[in-house]
């Protein structure tokens, strides 16, 4: 199978983040400089507080459950589930099947470093290995937590 070029969905998955935490009142922004460990920043300058949030995402709907990250130098990994429809499964892969609405999963750092695989040069992530998976499901609050402490 060749590799999908995901770029601009990729890019589009950091704006729908971006957009879900606008919504959620979380005042954030986008690195535009491709900074190593994260792609956005969440802020409360009322107490001098940020997050630095690294975006992952998967662009098939039938994909392994999983996804790839090496760095974790950030505060939160929000992963996006695109749904964009059938890649691995037999079937017409032009025709949209399989198309979803995006999921959101926000885990604190630890949570992911906790279940990355440490066996492969590619470290990875399965949802499967997360302990009560739907917790972190459109969690925002977690980051809003995260900006109002002390």
């Amino acid at each position: 199978m060749t590799r999908l070029n995901s770029n601009l969905e990729s890019i589009g998955a950091e704006f729908l983040v971006l957009g879900n935490l606008l919504i959620e009142g979380i005042q954030a922004f986008k690195t535009y400089n491709n900074q190593k460990g994260y792609d956005l920043i969440a802020t409360n300058p009322q107490k001098g507080k940020s997050c630095r949030i690294q975006v992952k995402s998967r662009w098939a709907t039938d994909y392994d459950g999983g996804f790839l990250i090496n760095n974790i130098d950030c505060d939160f990994v929000v992963f996006v589930a695109l749904n964009r429809g059938i890649r691995y499964r037999k079937g017409n892969k032009s025709t949209g099947e399989g198309r979803q609405a995006p999921e959101y999963y926000v885990f604190p750092k630890s949570v992911v470093k906790h279940v990355q695989t440490k066996s492969a040069s590619w470290k990875k992530v399965y949802l499967k290995n997360i302990s009560d998976i739907n917790k972190y499901s459109n969690n925002w609050k977690l980051i809003i937590a995260a900006l109002n402490k002390k």
